[in-house]
């Protein structure tokens, strides 16, 4: 259940992160930047993330739907 609610903190709190290792990055040593990688690991989480997480509500709005259909057939009869 609260599969969906850490997804969302997780695509708030990434790039936070990322601006975080940014900084971090610059400050240590701003002539490489290794930055990047942290960027492509957090992006590829990002964007998989994302995409659980609409399936996620594609299920949970296909299950209130179905729940609604259920409730109206019974209250039809």
């Amino acid at each position: 259940m609260f599969g969906p609610l850490r997804r969302v903190k997780f695509l708030i709190t990434a790039p936070f992160i990322l601006l975080l290792c940014v900084v971090i990055n610059v400050m240590t040593s701003p002539g490489q930047w290794w930055v990047q990688w942290v960027a492509f690991g957090l992006g590829i989480a990002w964007v998989i993330n994302f995409f659980k997480l609409i399936r996620d509500i594609a299920v949970l709005g296909g299950l209130a739907a179905f729940g609604a259909y259920l409730f109206n057939r019974n209250r039809q009869t």
